[in-house]
């Protein structure tokens, strides 16, 4: 919980250093009557949706020596979002959607490795603000949460050449959520986004230890 506190206040320092004067918005109209020769941007309520599928790079936190740190294990990102503009004339949006999250970890047990699959209907739950730092181009940091639910996986021991489903008794519980941080850049139709997940929902079938995902992803896409 240390590591996933100092990445916290890692990214929410970044995101405070942003200038908040940048011109802004998305979608809507220009007004070309803009000071310095720059046009200015003036938008009214208004929504978008968008594609993204990216990459990430997970490890799970847990008072378990044999699950807590261990080798990150890579997954994919796919699936499709969804904002709107919260009020006229101020660029903050709601972001929801409805992604497909692979993440998991490495670890061994008694000389043994094993990596688990957590694989996610994930549901994310964010404040977007959209700044302007140059034409059709925006800088889009957010902050919010996510919740998610187990749809598959396998926990696979190689020392005794074994593998079992990820959700199954002994295994991980389903359900996942926490806070979700980062910052998207967006030229035109085009996206890209970095971020991370503290995942604050014990994971742990396990009564005694705490057990928390977290993951880095990337992702690109399109905006429309």
């Amino acid at each position: 919980m240390k590591k996933q506190l100092f990445f916290l206040v890692t990214i929410l320092s970044i995101l405070s250093v942003m200038p908040a004067s940048a011109q802004y918005g998305r979608g809507g109209h220009r007004n070309h009557s803009g000071f310095g020769g720059h046009s200015r941007y003036s938008y009214t309520q208004n929504t978008y949706g968008g594609l993204r599928f990216g990459l990430s790079a997970s490890h799970v936190n847990s008072d378990a020596p044999y699950l807590d740190g261990g080798n990150t294990q890579s997954g994919l990102n796919i699936g499709a979002v969804g904002g709107i503009q919260i009020t006229p004339g101020t660029p903050l949006f709601f972001e929801t959607g409805l992604l497909y999250s692979e993440k998991g970890g490495k670890g061994s047990n008694n000389g043994n490795k094993f990596t688990f699959d957590l694989n996610y209907l994930e549901v994310p739950l964010v404040l977007k603000y959209s700044a302007y730092v140059a034409p059709a181009t925006a800088v889009e940091p957010y902050i919010g949460g996510y919740m998610a639910c187990g749809v598959g996986g396998k926990i696979k021991n190689f020392g005794d050449r074994v593998a079992y489903s990820s959700f199954s008794d002994g295994g991980f519980k389903r359900f996942d959520g926490g806070i979700r941080v980062g910052c998207g850049l967006a030229y035109e139709m085009l996206y890209a986004e970095i971020g991370y997940d503290f995942g604050l929902a014990n994971i742990g079938d396990d009564a005694f230890n705490d057990t928390h995902n977290g993951a880095f992803f990337a992702n690109v896409g399109i905006n429309f």
